[in-house]
């Protein structure tokens, strides 16, 4: 099954959105779990996240992906910053109890100039205080492009962090194909060799999903400008490679391109007509 999907709105509800998913042609989507600039988060509905399952299980749609907000920083230089972070993670993830066995994506931060060994101990001194043993969602650190004094662009400092982390059962990550190529991971002539350093660094088994971005910006630009699929510098052919590679097919793969409902819709015809069988 090629699990595709884009990011949705959830402000008309969770079940909303999984319809408006199939409207598009989608088999998955993602959303963010507050005001993505803000830190308000909708009242949760039990009533509708249930009527999500039964529609998801209804529909074979096997995973979603709720996106924390921009705003929540892990490893900033301001500790009211650092207990917003926390706050909101540990209630997104309560809140995702009510959809269990899904996924849970965050940017691990900036750390605005106190280095990145103190950011990684920062952003695994939060995670080791918000997860807990029962807690059914995955949660995952996305791949970052490198700007300024963003934390996560090398597989190496995700791996220290997860390193930290007393439950890494319950944690995973999440490549952009953006991020990574600003970053400098070459995944239009490389692909192979960066899956292998993934592998060795981090391990494939941790790779949960992939947000299926082309870029504005050249390689190891290290700026997270994302563009339409095929109209970047990562270009078509990098991305039919992408989603047919035995080691990623089967992934959910999620776009964040500069797009309307209609250009989600026609981005996912297009990329199911690239999937070979």
């Amino acid at each position: 099954m090629f699990t595709i999907g884009c990011h949705l709105s959830a402000s008309k509800g969770y079940l909303h959105m999984g319809k408006e998913a199939l409207s598009i042609g989608a088999s998955t989507f993602q959303y963010f779990s507050r005001n993505p600039r803000g830190g308000a988060a909708r009242p949760v509905d039990p009533e509708d996240c249930a009527a999500l399952r039964a529609w998801m299980a209804d529909h074979a749609m096997p995973v979603i992906l709720a996106h924390a907000p921009y705003t929540l920083n892990a490893c900033s230089a301001d500790p009211a910053l650092r207990e917003f972070a926390e706050n909101v993670m540990r209630e997104d993830l309560r809140t995702m109890e009510y959809l269990p066995g899904n996924l849970y994506n965050f940017h691990p931060g900036s750390h605005v100039g106190q280095g990145g060994e103190t950011a990684v101990e920062q952003i695994s001194g939060l995670l080791n205080r918000v997860l807990w043993p029962e807690q059914q969602t995955t949660v995952l650190l996305e791949a970052m492009s490198g700007k300024g004094s963003e934390v996560g662009r090398t597989f190496e400092e995700l791996r220290a962090i997860i390193d930290r982390v007393s439950l890494q059962e319950k944690m995973g990550v999440c490549l952009d194909t953006c991020h990574v190529y600003a970053a400098g991971y070459d995944v239009v002539n490389h692909l192979d060799e960066v899956l292998a350093a993934f592998d060795r660094i981090i391990g494939l088994s941790r790779l949960k999903a992939i947000h299926l971005n082309d870029s504005m910006t050249p390689f190891d630009s290290h700026k997270d400008r994302h563009e339409k699929i095929g109209a970047g510098t990562l270009g078509a052919d990098a991305i039919r490679r992408i989603i047919n590679h035995p080691l990623l097919r089967d992934l959910p793969f999620f776009l964040e391109t500069p797009n309307e409902l209609d250009g989600y819709a026609a981005e996912i015809a297009l990329l199911k007509s690239w999937r070979e069988d």
